[in-house]
């Protein structure tokens, strides 16, 4: 699991990070008693579901059952293997690791999204160089100093700039070490295959490095310095690099937008910059595409509001109308911010200033009611206008998952059209149903034929929990919750008795724990491979029970060790049915647990029929 670090190693990150500060950078956590809540990452919701125990050092989503300790929350978070997890809280807490006896194996063993990170170290460097130290860039600088950025800015976000020629950076990386099949994966440089050559993918461009939030290179934007086409050139999507959950400027922003609880949402790098370097820093760009459901979940991280600043035309429009349904679905307060005609972000706060552009701010409309007021403007107020003008929203309307706000949503609507809102709802509820069945058949194409016949079997190998399951699963939560109890399960040697396999070795290895109790659930995580598994411990982990030692022996004795002897004996009725049936997976199911209940009757039996 760990590679090539050191389990020690692991055990120092361990004990170093703290889950709270690191889940509290990308969700929006209030305290609540023992425990911290949050707005899930991984799923949408409205109400807090994803716990986090800072006592225990581990999280659990009540909602999809997401849960782990800190490494299992990078490696989701930010989609990378648990080496890379270890490597960047390390590199976090001033935790050096070893390098210098890494094998020829073992660097391969490295994985590629590792190596594209470095390959994209050495190129903002590079960039940066030719910039500022290059005669090269003597250009480059030429045209940010005359759009107004300054150094302070171009050095917090790495700006660089990627002179002309064909191979500069490939021969740079190449005298790195980096293969230029890499270098492809990275987005890096294109193969012209017919040629059987390599080249440099960005030229004679301003170049703009893309961040994650954990400060690491992930991609890369190009502007060229004047109106040639195209006037953008961004990065592809790479291992590293996924343009519908990446936000340029997040990683310098993050704070100023979480102090705030708002973040303004621009389209361009140069907007970004402007407003940032104007003081108005949360603020984040959406690298030249859509804005997505993805970029929303990340954003509730930071933010309980945000504003869109687009522009007045109708592309501004339809990235408004889009907006609707995604954060709706996200539940994230939207607003709209238009700018006077003509002006971007960048134009206006460098010619108005900060102050002006917040006084606009200030002015900003839900979603609804901007696309409202475009419309009423675009088709006016007469019979044949609102006709046009219900016909156009009644899509948009339609997107509002919430039914209360669509229904005073129709309500202002038929007030200002002076229209009758059981006519607007009626037009609405087309729409809401020609979408409906839409959505259904669709989804009846996409379904594998008998699937729905299919049985799947849950993580304790029957399709619905057993009472035994049930029973042992309760034990293992005592044991989590109230490590006093343990001596008694040893000596009892309670998990014998257990049929479910997993359960048992969830129990084993908490019996052959060594450390700190406290931590005792994280490390637990931390050596357990099986998804399933360690979102069970988490879960079972992350409330208190209230435990005592009078409760957990009644539990073992009265409840567990008295259902062991009573058990009903159908056993053989199950296994008929299953020969029956010839389900030969079930019927080997069901003759091995024949063969430990009667171990357990055995083992019982020699007891002289009392709890050992």
């Amino acid at each position: 699991m760990t590679f090539f670090i050191p389990e020690e190693k692991v055990l120092e990150i361990q004990n170093a990070a703290d889950i709270i500060d690191i889940v509290s950078e990308s969700v929006l956590l209030k305290r609540a008693g023992k425990n911290h809540v949050g707005l899930c990452p991984f799923h949408s919701e409205k109400t807090p579901s994803f716990t986090v125990n800072p006592e225990k050092q581990i999280f659990y989503c009540f909602g999809c059952t997401a849960g782990g300790n800190v490494f299992s929350f990078l490696m989701k978070h930010e989609g990378i293997s648990f080496p890379e997890a270890a490597r960047a809280l390390a590199r976090r807490y001033g935790i050096e690791l070893p390098t210098g006896n890494i094998s020829a194996a073992q660097k391969r063993v490295m994985s590629e999204r590792e190596q594209i990170l470095v390959a994209n170290k050495h190129a903002v460097d590079c960039f940066s160089h030719a910039l500022l130290s290059d005669s090269a860039g003597r250009k480059g600088l030429k045209y940010l100093s005359e759009r107004g950025i300054t150094g302070n800015t171009l050095e917090r976000f790495g700006i660089g700039y990627a002179p002309e020629g064909w191979s500069n950076l490939m021969h740079h990386l190449a005298r790195k070490g980096v293969p230029k099949k890499l270098l492809e994966k990275s987005g890096l440089v294109i193969e012209n295959k017919q040629k059987n050559v390599f080249y440099d993918r960005f030229r004679n461009r301003i170049m703009f490095p893309i961040f994650n939030t954990g400060d690491q290179v992930i991609g890369f934007g190009g502007r060229v310095l004047d109106d040639s086409l195209p006037k953008y050139l961004n990065s592809p999507e790479t291992p590293v690099y996924n343009k519908s959950r990446s936000l340029y400027g997040l990683n310098v922003t993050k704070q100023k937008c979480r102090e705030k609880g708002l973040a303004f949402i621009v389209e361009g790098y140069m907007d970004l910059l402007a407003l940032w370097q104007n003081g108005i820093e949360n603020v984040v760009a959406t690298l030249g595409t859509s804005l997505t459901s993805e970029h929303v979940r990340v954003l509730k991280g930071y933010a309980e509001k945000v504003i869109l600043v687009y522009d007045s035309d109708d592309a501004g429009l339809k990235a408004a109308a889009r907006s609707i349904s995604i954060f709706d679905s996200g539940h994230l307060d939207s607003m709209i911010l238009v700018l006077p005609e003509g002006y971007d972000p960048d134009s206006y706060v460098f010619e108005f200033g900060a102050e002006a552009f917040m006084k606009n701010a200030e002015k900003a409309i839900g979603p609804v009611d901007f696309l409202m007021e475009s419309a009423i403007k675009k088709y006016g107020l007469s019979v044949e206008g609102k006709v046009r003008i219900v016909s156009a929203m009644k899509e948009h309307l339609a997107e509002i998952q919430d039914s209360v706000a669509r229904s005073l949503y129709i309500k202002k609507m038929a007030e200002k059209l002076g229209i009758d809102d059981s006519a607007i709802m009626e037009k609405v509820r087309r729409a809401m149903n020609t979408k409906r069945s839409g959505s259904n058949a669709k989804s009846l194409l996409r379904r594998e034929p008998g699937a729905s016949d299919k049985r799947h079997k849950a993580w304790n190998g029957s399709a619905t929990p057993t009472e035994s399951y049930q029973m042992e699963k309760k034990i293992i939560a005592m044991m989590l919750q109230f490590p006093q109890v343990l001596s008694e399960i040893r000596r009892q040697e309670i998990l014998s008795f257990f049929e479910n396999g997993g359960l048992k070795k969830i129990g084993i290895s908490i019996l052959e724990h060594k450390g700190d109790s406290n931590r005792m659930v994280s490390d637990l995580i931390a050596i357990i491979d099986i998804p399933q598994e360690r979102q069970l411990v988490a879960s079972l982990a992350i409330e208190e029970g209230r435990w005592d030692i009078e409760g957990c022996l009644k539990l073992i004795n009265k409840q567990f060790m008295a259902s062991i002897k009573r058990k009903p004996s159908d056993l053989w009725m199950k296994i008929k049915e299953a020969e029956a049936q010839n389900d030969q997976e079930q019927l080997e199911l069901l003759m091995q647990r024949l063969k430990d209940r009667k171990k357990i009757q055995n083992k019982l039996k020699f007891a002289g029929g009392k709890a050992l």
